[in-house]
């Protein structure tokens, strides 16, 4: 079974994205960036762009943008760029989770132990 992308002919990424293949040093996204629509698709727009506006009405992760696209990654984070510098969509991290007290952490490992 291949990945998704991997079938993709090369020349047909390299159209996607202008030839680039990379994502700009100063662009925000990860697996894990949450990324939110701003707008609407329009018509004329390039239709991996207006998927992805369809599909980040909520937020979602660029991870999941791009198994929805079945795009690489790689790809998906460059399209997502030229939308984020556009301002069609506004990108953030998750919060981190809080991590627990270590003392509550040893007095649960402790009361393990007595068991």
């Amino acid at each position: 079974m291949s990945r998704p992308g991997r079938d993709d002919a090369p020349d047909r990424l390299y159209t996607l994205t202008g030839g680039r293949s990379r994502s700009g040093p100063d662009t925000p996204f990860d697996l894990v960036t949450l990324v939110v629509a701003e707008c609407d698709p329009v018509v004329g727009m390039q239709s991996e762009h207006a998927a992805i506006l369809r599909l980040a009405q909520r937020p979602t992760a660029v991870v999941e943008i791009a198994a929805e696209l079945r795009l690489p990654v790689s790809i998906t984070k460059v399209l997502l760029s030229d939308l984020l510098a556009a301002g069609r969509v506004s990108a953030r991290h998750p919060h981190p989770a809080a991590l627990p007290n270590p003392d509550i952490l040893e007095q649960v490992l402790v009361g393990l132990r007595n068991l």
